[in-house]
């Protein structure tokens, strides 16, 4: 097994270096708590991290079988090319929060921006291949006002990269590989903008002069560049029990925060907001993991409202589309209930029968049932409008995709939109974690009823699809009329 951290720390645990990847030189002797890095580690934040893990839930050797996995999609001598994301500004110097990009995250563990990761093919076999981490230099003015870096040493201790050096050594590195490759698989552009982020790579380069990304390209241009995108979708699209260990945390935090939220009187969108945000964070999740839509009234007819800070009115409904990240993992939820704790007839009527329609669907999401996320759609898309037509609605002509304008559900993961681009025609495996959200928009018009006129509803849960039953990541968000309307007695 591969040990979280190599060599650097492996004296510190009385350990010697770990297999597969042989130990060159001995270890100092340095207390691993002493240690500083752009992350935690286990040995800095014992509260947050297991001995072996990498990231919260995911250890060091799970990061292996990843790389060793896409390696074994790629032919002999390709390479695979992953930027990490940049720290995005809001203004001047103030930033925002980091936020990895999830593919290089997925690969490699590291959570700090200026690196590049590289997964070298270089032999048949299973491990005949090289990860070389870039990462930025250790720099005592720099940490002072940013905070720690893990630097070089640690690129190779604690994330086990075979190969590292200073990002700053790209320009004389990285035209190497790239002319000993056979197949170039990556999502950064072929060519460089001036403004393209990822130019700092290349310290000192001047695209404007064909100095930059774009002329390693071009000077490589007889090669093959095809995108990596569809060989990583294939990788995270199917998720290990570590993250479904995650994500069932982080739907298990969430679901009881809006339940929570069920008992409380609220006197508007943003504080309904605020509390949901305390309580991802104090029950140990890392916080949100997407703005959250907190939606009072009409305002649940914009699918995608995140303005959250309308005051609420009279018996009206709110739907509340939020969850919590924990470890990079996401869990999502949506789900509506009345500001004044009991339905209204109307409500209750169309609640209840987008409700039927999402058990259904949840029911259907095991592999035996050789469903695809399309074919749930479809499933979605009929029920509701059985039901609506019971309901009074006129269902002719383009009615359904009036009032249902959204897809029934997506994937999920590390991203909200997991594995982008994946097809959504193929049949749902174990282990895929989808939502399944059906909803019902009623504009304020006179072609539908009035009594339901204005009302938007949506209930959605978080899946992992199993072998013969599924998996509700989201079970501890009530969702029945009965159980909502209690929380208030």
């Amino acid at each position: 097994m591969l040990p979280a951290l190599r060599p650097l720390l492996s004296a510190a645990r009385g350990q010697t270096c770990g297999a597969p990847i042989p130990c060159l030189r001995r270890a100092l002797v340095v207390s691993a708590a002493d240690l500083q890095f752009g992350q935690p580690v286990y040995e800095t934040h014992p509260h947050l991290l297991q001995a072996g893990e990498i990231t919260p839930g995911i250890t060091a050797l799970e990061y292996a079988h990843r790389r060793t996995k896409l390696a074994r999609s790629l032919p002999l001598n390709a390479v695979a090319i992953l930027a990490a994301s940049d720290l995005k500004y809001r203004s001047g110097s103030v930033f925002y929060k980091y936020h990895q990009d999830p593919d290089f995250l997925y690969l490699t563990g590291f959570n700090e921006p200026d690196a590049l990761a590289i997964i070298e093919k270089q032999g048949a076999g299973d491990e005949d291949y090289s990860f070389h981490l870039y990462v930025r230099p250790k720099d005592a003015k720099a940490e002072l006002w940013d905070g720690p870096r893990s630097g070089i040493q640690a690129a190779q201790d604690v994330f086990n990269a075979d190969e590292t050096e200073s990002v700053n050594r790209l320009p004389e590195i990285l035209p190497r590989i790239i002319q000993r490759s056979s197949e170039i698989y990556t999502d950064l552009p072929s060519s460089v903008h001036p403004k393209n982020p990822f130019t700092k790579f290349i310290s000192g380069f001047d695209p404007y002069n064909a100095k930059g990304l774009a002329q390693v390209f071009r000077d490589a241009e007889k090669k093959t560049v095809k995108p990596l995108r569809p060989l990583m979708n294939n990788l995270r699209v199917i998720k290990s029990d570590a993250e479904v260990r995650n994500m069932r945390k982080a739907g298990q935090v969430s679901g009881r925060a809006i339940t929570d939220a069920m008992r409380q009187h609220f006197s508007g969108e943003k504080d309904l907001d605020s509390f949901l945000d305390y309580k991802f964070k104090g029950e140990g999740c890392d916080g949100p993991a997407y703005v959250p839509v907190i939606a009072g009234g009409e305002n649940a007819l914009t699918i995608h409202y995140v303005r959250n800070e309308a005051l609420f009115e009279g018996n009206e409904l709110v739907l509340v589309d939020a969850g919590a990240e924990y470890g990079g993992y996401i869990t999502d939820i949506t789900r509506t209930w009345p500001t004044s704790g009991k339905f209204s007839s109307p409500q209750r009527d169309l609640y209840e029968m987008i409700l039927r329609v999402q058990r259904t669907c949840v029911s259907l999401c095991r592999a035996d049932a050789n469903m695809t996320l399309d074919k749930l759609h479809r499933t979605a898309s009929n029920g509701l409008k059985d039901g609506l037509g019971q309901l009074g609605f006129d269902m002719s002509g383009d009615a359904i995709d009036t009032l249902f304008p959204h897809h029934v559900g997506h994937f999920i993961g590390l991203d909200v939109h997991d594995a982008p681009g994946h097809p959504r025609t193929n049949p749902l495996e174990p282990n895929q974690c989808i939502t399944i959200e059906p909803g019902i928009y009623v504009p304020d018009s006179p072609r539908w009823p009035a009594r339901f006129r204005g009302i938007g509803i949506r209930i959605e849960d978080s899946i992992c699809v199993q072998a013969e039953n599924p998996l509700v990541l989201t079970t501890e968000a009530v969702k029945e009329v009965v159980d909502i309307e209690a929380l208030r007695d």
